[in-house]
């Protein structure tokens, strides 16, 4: 919990709650339905919790922000940026109903009220959001066509409504085909060595 403290240092007490059992409730769903690799909850902080808040360093959501988080897994980057960001709005979406059902849990006892999770392919929602976030759930190609159309043309945001996808590596290849692309080194806003070769990649999702 203190390396979230360390760059968020202004969270509120209810904020500061929900994180710190964050790790509880991990640990005592992964038992039962494996989402987390058991490696990575000896670092569950570090590489899930604050790796999914780099999109609220890149971005401060102004309040009433709609965001989708598709691919979210066990709740990444959706849970966490949901508790950094009560005032925005959350729809958590993947095709496996163990991962939502994990999802729903957490939501449940966090008493996250700005976050919906459901089972369902992100081409099926009909609704349009102000941003997508994801991370690393497929090649950038396979997933721009998976969420075109589900984005409103009016942006309230520092950022044109667009795609911010949690990726590393090297992206050269990948990210050949959009030119637009915006990469930004997590490197920028943490120190730890996990996030060398971390970035995000921003796709503004306006242009006609």
């Amino acid at each position: 919990m203190e390396i979230i403290l360390k760059y968020f240092s202004s969270l509120t007490e209810e904020q500061q709650q929900q994180f710190g059992k964050l790790k509880e409730l991990y640990e005592l769903w992964n038992s039962q339905i494996n989402v987390i690799s058991r490696k990575d909850m000896d670092d569950f902080y570090e590489r899930h919790v604050l790796h999914s808040l780099a999109i609220g360093k890149r971005i401060d959501f102004v309040d009433g922000t709609e965001l989708l988080d598709v691919g979210t897994g066990g709740g990444f980057p959706g849970v966490p940026l949901a508790i950094l960001f009560p005032n925005c709005s959350f729809t958590l979406v993947d095709s496996i109903g163990k991962k939502i059902k994990v999802v729903q849990e957490v939501v449940k006892a966090l008493e996250l009220k700005n976050v919906t999770a459901m089972q369902i392919r992100a081409e099926e929602l009909k609704k349009q959001y102000d941003f997508v976030v994801s991370r690393a759930v497929t090649q950038m190609k396979d997933f721009v066509p998976w969420v075109k159309g589900k984005f409103k043309m009016t942006s309230h945001n520092e950022l044109p409504n667009g795609i911010l996808y949690l990726k590393g590596g090297d992206l050269r290849e990948e990210l050949a085909t959009f030119a637009q692309a915006e990469l930004t080194d997590i490197s920028e806003y943490f120190d730890e060595p996990f996030f060398e070769t971390k970035k995000i990649v921003y796709l503004n999702q306006t242009r006609k």
